[in-house]
């Protein structure tokens, strides 16, 4: 058991001083342009911005702009705020006090006295920054890289697998999944990865004819490239490039954006789909990661190379902002949430009603944390 424990420390602690650097530059990226968002859209509808902030706790270093602002660097780097005007802490909780006691000046600048619109646009601005930068990273790889265009053809099919059981044949080329077109053999491993324990339409050419084709990937154990477990949906498929075959096709600045958007589309509905396979029991929850996790996995895009960093950047990006727009209190989902019942019942909530929902949030928040945390130790320490 001792030695368990020390092989467990040796490892996390190593690993940790290695992922580091990369995941605070992944993290950093995603928490300015969340925050920028807010703070854009609040400058706009002329709400005061007293703080930006990466990070919490003590400031490290910051400067003051020519509106007031405070910009700083905090000592913990896992996060960050933007703190208006009427503001008492840094989950933008009022007090109901120090609002009513503002002058009429003071009320002009305060992020509380203005109405439901303006302040629902504030606090969506975080989140809809989060995929604006993920689509624009995914444009940007897809303008420099190129599309990949190889063919979706099956040059193998496993015995006893999904495919064998649907029906494929060695030849058939896939042309759309679910209705979706299908340009590559990468596309549609996207999908059926993601789609384990659901009926898949596929619409495949054999002979020159369209074939239909109806098939459910099984939920298997893969290992990725740097050795990590994962459990995905396997169709049963072998695919072989043959020379000169693999190839990417250039896009224009149109197509690319389209591409990006895309992306984002792509794992937002997997992220579903993924909590939906929990929600019955067929989901895995040890899947889910936390912040060692990401810093393991912001470690191994880095031995990979710049573009795998980048990639992960905007995958991060488009998971925060989703998870921030969940309905939990604390959460900017949660404040959306207490600023449509504020239009339904035509007053804001009560303050002892909407404390009680950020305590509930907060517990609901760190309940995850320590979850994911647990799941990301158990993992490191048995690599």
């Amino acid at each position: 058991m001792i030695d368990f424990f020390v092989h467990s420390f040796n490892t996390l602690s190593h690993g940790l001083l290695g992922y580091a650097v990369p995941f605070l530059f992944v993290l950093t990226i995603v928490v300015f342009f969340h925050e920028l968002g807010h703070f854009l859209v609040a400058r706009w509808a002329g709400v005061r911005v007293l703080t930006f902030s990466l990070g919490f706790g003590p400031e490290l270093v910051g400067f003051n702009d020519r509106h007031g602002t405070r910009w700083k660097i905090s000592a913990i780097p896992l996060g960050g705020y933007v703190k208006f005007f009427g503001d008492e802490s840094e989950a933008s909780t009022p007090s109901a006090e120090a609002l009513a006691a503002m002058t009429a000046e003071e009320r002009a600048g305060s992020f509380h006295h203005k109405k439901v619109g303006p302040r629902a646009a504030i606090v969506a601005a975080g989140p809809i920054a989060n995929f604006i930068l993920g689509a624009l990273i995914f444009a940007g790889m897809a303008l420099y890289y190129g599309k990949p265009s190889t063919i979706a053809r099956v040059d193998g099919v496993v015995a006893e697998g999904a495919a064998a059981a649907a029906g494929f044949k060695i030849g058939d080329v896939v042309v759309q999944i679910d209705g979706k077109p299908i340009e590559s053999f990468a596309d549609m491993q996207r999908i059926v990865a993601t789609s384990a324990g659901s009926a898949l339409a596929f619409q495949v050419k054999r002979d020159g004819a369209i074939v239909s084709l109806t098939a459910t990937p099984a939920l298997l154990e893969r290992k990725d490239p740097f050795g990590n477990s994962h459990h995905v949906g396997v169709l049963g498929v072998e695919h072989k490039s043959q020379t000169g075959e693999a190839s990417t096709a250039p896009v224009g600045v149109g197509e690319a954006l389209k591409i990006g958007g895309e992306q984002v589309w792509f794992i937002i509905t997997s992220t579903f789909k993924f909590l939906g396979s929990l929600f019955i029991g067929q989901g895995n929850p040890n899947e889910v990661s936390g912040v060692l996790g990401i810093a393991k996995m912001s470690g191994q895009a880095a031995s990979a190379g710049f573009q795998f960093v980048i990639n992960l950047c905007a995958v991060l990006s488009v998971s925060i902002g989703l998870l921030n727009l969940f309905p939990i209190p604390l959460l900017d989902g949660g404040h959306l949430l207490f600023y449509t019942a504020e239009v339904v019942r035509g007053r804001p909530l009560s303050e002892r009603t909407q404390e009680m929902g950020f305590r509930i949030g907060l517990g609901l928040v760190l309940m995850l944390m320590v979850f994911a945390t647990y799941n990301d130790i158990l993992r490191m320490a048995a690599s």
